[in-house]
């Protein structure tokens, strides 16, 4: 069987990084910045003031309590603050420019908040509670290294710097199609020997989640001509915005009805039996289609089985593309809380539950690719090394953390 790590840099090879495209900062958030953006002006602009209060001078404050006329009211926005004259105060709001002559802000607390006059309780020190121009900063500045990922906090401070637009990776576009007669949409009913597709809903939604755009295909039936003839109807409807990926799940195992691999075989993908549990059964490849040749995924149908193949293999290569600076799940070692077994010769990805309290690790559920109710109370995926059968209670295991 083929190393996990050796289909994993193999499906890594059928994306490069996607291209560069502005968007404005209101559709910035959760995108990958493409490039350094470079600050064209100081944070503060301006020095100005922390406090509701009075800008002074404050070697005028060496006798208190003090008692000076207030010369000018300077409100947040005004542009034309006339300067500070010795022995005088300028009322003044958070966030308004410092006067020049002034070197301290007495907050509005230490006096009698007076308007014309007004009497200082409390002395400052020469630069209290001013906010210096260029001391968060400095016009010049790299503020935002490419690959950063544009949280609020991020978008904020492109705003701040004036950016109103930013440039991003684009997004890969992927076309989720899976297969099988027994499928019937959610929210029908079901006859004898039918199920609900739950592949495509799952996986579209778990795209969308690494970043990506998914494209959900109606599900076909076990046929080749219709299978082939569907996903190239979709691929050249979309010849004006193609499709970087195909994503198929089901099909590929050792069956008499694998659509997936029966039309895709001499054509362009090769399948492969890949060292672990679940999913074993994988393919790859590019699919020569109406607008030229286009990577291809292709997932095992057992619903846990394909999407613990998308975590391994396909959301770190999507994330990749976009630039992101951790494509991979976050890993931490951890505790098993009780022993489990482990097939020999192949890496076993167990659904688990890590307690944060003690650090431990339980199993969620049996290792069964169908068990999927399992899947969905995980929050993680606990990996067992292809060489061990057996890990008992009190080990430690590598876990790939489903939240992150």
């Amino acid at each position: 069987m083929r190393p996990v790590a050796e289909h994993a840099e193999a499906v890594a090879a059928l994306l490069g990084p996607t291209a560069t495209e502005t968007v404005p900062l209101a559709g910035a958030l959760g995108r990958i910045l493409a490039e350094d953006l470079v600050s064209p002006m100081a944070l503060p602009p301006f020095s100005n003031s922390a406090m509701d209060g009075y800008a002074v001078r404050s070697a005028d404050l060496a006798d208190l309590p003090a008692e000076l006329p207030v010369a000018a009211d300077i409100p947040a926005g005004r542009t034309d603050g006339p300067a500070l004259d010795g022995g005088t105060a300028h009322r003044i709001m958070t966030g308004a420019a410092m006067p020049d002559g002034a070197d301290a802000v007495v907050q509005v607390e230490w006096t009698d908040a007076g308007t014309e006059r007004v009497r200082i309780e409390r002395a400052v020190a020469a630069g209290q509670n001013v906010r210096v121009a260029g001391e968060d900063v400095t016009a010049g500045q790299v503020v935002l290294p490419a690959g950063t990922v544009l949280g609020p906090a991020q978008v904020g401070l492109a705003a701040a710097v004036g950016a109103g637009s930013l440039p991003v990776r684009r997004r890969p576009r992927v076309l989720v199609l899976s297969t099988g007669s027994e499928l019937v949409a959610p929210g029908e009913p079901l006859r004898h020997g039918q199920i609900h597709e739950s592949n495509g809903p799952m996986l579209a939604a778990a795209v969308t989640d690494a970043g990506a755009v998914a494209e959900l295909l109606r599900f076909v039936p076990d046929d080749v001509e219709q299978f082939l003839g569907t996903l190239d109807e979709a691929l050249a409807a979309r010849a004006d915005d193609p499709v970087d990926l195909v994503l198929t799940s089901g099909g590929v195992s050792a069956g008499a009805y694998e659509v997936v691999k029966d039309a895709f075989t001499d054509r362009g993908i090769t399948f492969a039996k890949v060292a672990m549990q679940p999913g074993m059964p994988q393919g790859l490849g590019h699919h020569h289609g109406p607008t030229g040749d286009v990577a291809v995924v292709t997932l095992p149908g057992n619903p846990v089985s394909s999407l613990v193949s998308f975590e391994v293999f396909v959301r770190p290569v999507l994330r990749a593309a976009l630039g992101h600076p951790q494509p991979g799940r976050p890993r931490v070692r951890a505790r098993l809380a009780e022993p489990l077994d482990s097939p020999p010769g192949r890496r076993q990805f167990r659904r688990g539950r890590l307690d944060a309290v003690d650090g431990t690790v339980t199993a969620v559920g049996a290792p069964g690719s169908h068990l999927l109710a399992a899947l969905a109370r995980a929050d993680c995926l606990l990996v067992v090394g292809e060489e061990t059968t057996r890990v008992e209670a009190g080990e430690v295991v590598e876990v790939w953390l489903l939240d992150g």
